[in-house]
């Protein structure tokens, strides 16, 4: 986000809980200073704020990604749409082409940058929850829902990938490495986050799109709710039923406006970058780049042609605004560089596409309004609700304005997970859609004879970090397979 770097300056000498060697571990003699430093209710915001820097991360054209730089999301597309049926990488050389290949192993530093930079986040909103009570009375209950969200998104993510995680709800020394290393099952971690989320749904306002909020808190926990080992369909439908209800979020009538008219009506919470600005900028636009290179690797996100299929299918104006076809390479065009223009030959990126200003959008209305659909099909296979199929129809009115409006009779879970694949394609969602809907085996093994890959069912889940193992002294254990 646009104004943390200056503060984070601070923030990581003054208050960081953990060292550059050990992310989970924190360094004593901080403990000190971090008390003389927060005094303030400005000073507690600034640690606040620090939590989404840590979330944000860390551009790699600042420097190579061999250490722990903590890159924050910038990574997450590796993880999850390289995963999928969606896209590869364009080279089969280094640890950024295990992801397509299903060759992750528990040495891959992204793998394990990531893994790092969720539990980054994790303590600092632990740290800045630990000196809640200095902030004005006003201000306590907001600042601390804001730092639970957050906490909460990290773990999210943290389960989804990794299965069972060590859970710290607060700041940890170093004599206390059992609460540091040992795997907690997910339906505890799931418990925690519902808890946070329900916290932060009581306690914030739609004050901010780059920030948490309300709709944010209940956006993410109707995915949540649909995402845990026993999924509470009903409580996620009315989650989604009061954003739509709240009248504060809209679809753009442009899709590409989504994308490139940032922090829109659409958008229900993203994580701003600058662009041009190494400190505050991102490097992901450049690397999904493949015709002309500009970024530090090859070209990322290559669009496969199986989803090429079901956007000619299925998605109507999202086709052209989403890839293109520029002969020897599809790519990505939702978050193209500044000064991008991929109508001449060859085409061109700007003059600063490794520090890219497009944000990562953490969550939009029209996830909101597919997750309604979900919420009514719940454990079944179709729904003829109305207020779903409200829903699904102004999904399918933008994508096919000639045609609008499209009645919908019904819709089938098939339908809906094809509508957000193309809906959401490289929006980082597919990985959890495909293991949300119970498919995700199945359509990855497929996905892997087709191209050639070899897949097992152990891929459902990254190895634990060998390294945070190795400081855990092995009581950290691993994932079945790795």
């Amino acid at each position: 986000m646009k104004y943390i770097k200056y503060i984070t300056f601070i923030v990581t000498a003054l208050l960081m809980s953990c060292s550059s060697d050990e992310f989970l571990n924190p360094i004593p003699e901080t403990v000190l200073v971090e008390e003389s430093f927060f005094q303030t209710d400005a000073d507690v915001e600034a640690g606040l704020l620090g939590v989404y820097d840590a979330l944000q991360g860390v551009n790699e054209n600042s420097g190579t990604n061999i250490g722990n730089f903590n890159r924050g999301v910038q990574f997450e597309h590796l993880l999850t749409e390289h995963r999928t049926d969606n896209t590869r990488n364009a080279t089969l050389e280094g640890s950024k082409s295990d992801f397509h290949r299903y060759v992750v192993d528990a040495n891959n530093v992204e793998s394990e940058d990531f893994y790092a930079s969720m539990y980054e986040v994790i303590f600092r909103a632990n740290n800045t929850l630990r000196f809640i009570d200095i902030a004005d009375e006003s201000n306590t209950a907001r600042y601390a829902a804001e730092a639970k969200f957050l906490r909460a998104y990290a773990y999210f993510k943290l389960v989804r990938l990794f299965s069972d995680v060590p859970l710290i709800t607060e700041v940890a020394g170093p004599e206390d490495n059992e609460a540091l290393f040992t795997r907690i099952s997910e339906d505890q971690i799931y418990a925690q986050i519902v808890e946070d989320l329900q916290e932060a749904v009581s306690a914030l306002d739609n004050t901010y799109k780059a920030r948490a909020s309300r709709a944010a808190a209940q956006g993410i926990l109707a995915k949540v709710y649909l995402s845990q080992p026993t999924p509470n369909y009903s409580g996620a439908e009315q989650l989604c039923e009061a954003i739509i209800n709240s009248g504060e979020f809209a679809l753009e009538s442009n899709f590409t406006d989504v994308f490139y008219n940032e922090l829109n009506d659409e958008i229900i919470f993203a994580i701003q970058y600058q662009f041009g600005n190494t400190l505050e900028s991102q490097s992901f636009s450049s690397e999904f780049t493949s015709f002309v290179r500009q970024g530090r690797e090859d070209g990322q996100n290559i669009v496969n042609d199986n989803l090429v299929v079901d956007f000619s299918a299925f998605g109507g104006v999202r086709g052209p605004q989403s890839f293109v076809n520029l002969g020897s390479s599809i790519e990505v065009i939702k978050f193209l560089p500044e000064g991008s223009d991929i109508t001449v030959s060859p085409p061109t990126y700007g003059e600063n596409a490794r520090n890219a200003g497009n944000d990562y959008i953490a969550l939009r209305y029209a996830d909101v309004l597919l997750m309604h659909v979900e919420a009514a099909i719940g454990s079944g296979t179709n729904t003829s609700d109305i207020g779903a199929l409200q829903s699904f129809q102004q999904i399918r009115d933008r994508a096919f304005p000639d045609t609008a409006p499209n009645s919908i009779s019904s819709v089938s879970k098939d339908e809906l997970l094809t509508e957000r694949r193309v809906e959401l394609a490289f929006e980082n969602q597919r990985w959890f859609d495909l293991l949300r809907f119970g498919v995700a085996n199945d359509v990855l093994s497929a996905h892997a004879v087709e191209m050639g890959y070899v897949y097992s069912a152990r891929d459902l889940l990254l190895p634990i970090p060998a390294r945070e193992i190795n400081l855990s002294d092995g009581l950290l254990t691993q994932n079945p397979g790795y």
